[in-house]
């Protein structure tokens, strides 16, 4: 009588390993790239705060605010900080986040991205652009897809 042998050979859990591990290295990139855009969003979600802030000065002075006690937020920039934004500053009506907070991931530890205003005949538009004036610039592949120009 022949014994029958159960279970898998080496070669088999050889490839469902290697599967596995090609599997990985395309997904673990992919999932980086949200996690950061994430990240960027905070501090989209905290600019928020300060473009109320400069569109009202605007519209009851008709100028753009100087900084950010002109604007009504606190002078401090990093008095509005997340975990991943160290500050949201306003000056001349431009509002900037600088991403650097401990658990920001280094692919924008000390990048920026801007608010600009713009008047149009009585209605603010917003452009969200990579800040290249201060700082090192945001990826354009991380920023908010109404901030991306591709």
């Amino acid at each position: 009588m022949k014994n029958m042998q159960k279970g898998f050979t080496l070669i088999e859990l050889m490839i469902v390993v290697a599967i596995i591990a090609i599997l990985a290295a395309i997904a673990i990139p992919a999932y980086q790239d949200y996690l950061i855009r994430s990240q960027v969003s905070e501090g989209a979600v905290l600019s928020d705060g300060a473009k109320t802030a400069v569109s009202e000065f605007y519209s009851n002075h008709g100028t753009w605010p100087t900084g950010n006690q002109s604007a009504g937020l606190p002078t401090n920039a990093a008095s509005i900080s997340g975990k991943y934004v160290s500050g949201v500053n306003v000056v001349s009506g431009v509002i900037t986040a600088t991403f650097s907070g401990a658990s920001a991931n280094k692919a924008i530890q000390g990048d920026t991205f801007t608010l600009s205003p713009t008047d149009n005949g009585g209605s603010i538009n917003w452009t969200c652009s990579p800040a290249t004036a201060v700082g090192t610039a945001v990826p354009q592949k991380y920023l908010p897809s109404s901030c991306r120009t591709q």
